[in-house]
């Protein structure tokens, strides 16, 4: 029987590794997989992950549209690593002033405020967060070395030990991992926490 969904929000460009291991790791403990993203007016799309030596090793199907789907559905929101969280970021336009629309960004202000869901991201997934510091100012946080700045500058504490950055942050219901090096580490604690919950 399972224990409820946790959604991935997904692009092209994801972590394989991630990918790899959220679909054995999480079914194992009981919970169902479902990767939602913007298809712009489509039916599906078909994500591929970074290429490594050339060779893209995964693709999704992608079925589940962000703006049909509510945070509260979830046990847990997981943006998963690499650049796809940047291209979920983009708005076709734009005004000076106002903040960002994307569907994913509209997703995540609904999502900070459900106290019952437990949001997750590893290495460069915080860049979603960064597309509105109200989503991360004050929150304690972990990341990628190569996007403290963004974080820093959308309002976030980054966490170091020594010359690094910390290998996990827990902030209330935000579960931050530096990287897919990880990403065992990460989804044992996601799931302490959404039991917790």
């Amino acid at each position: 029987m399972s224990k409820g969904k946790i959604a991935v929000l997904i692009e092209e460009h994801f972590d394989a590794t991630e990918y790899k291991r959220f679909n054995e790791f999480f079914p194992e403990k009981g919970y169902e997989v479902e990767y939602i993203s913007h298809l712009w007016g489509n039916k599906s799309l078909r994500f591929g992950s970074n290429p490594e030596n050339d060779i893209i090793e995964f693709h999704v199907d992608v079925t589940t549209e962000i703006n049909d789907v509510s945070p509260s559905d979830y046990k847990g929101i997981i943006c998963i690593g690499a650049y796809a969280m940047d291209r979920l970021r983009y708005q076709v336009t734009v005004k000076k002033g106002e903040k960002n629309k994307a569907p994913a960004v509209e997703f995540l202000r609904k999502a900070v405020t459900e106290d019952k869901v437990k949001l997750g991201t590893i290495c460069h997934s915080l860049w979603l967060f960064c597309a509105d510091t109200d989503l991360i100012k004050g929150k304690k946080v972990t990341c990628a070395h190569n996007i403290i700045c963004d974080v820093e500058n959308a309002g976030a504490e980054i966490i170091y030990d020594k010359d690094v950055t910390v290998d996990l942050v827990i902030d209330g219901n935000l579960i931050t991992g530096k990287h897919p090096g990880v990403v065992e580490e990460f989804m044992v604690v996601f799931v302490e926490e959404i039991e917790k919950a």
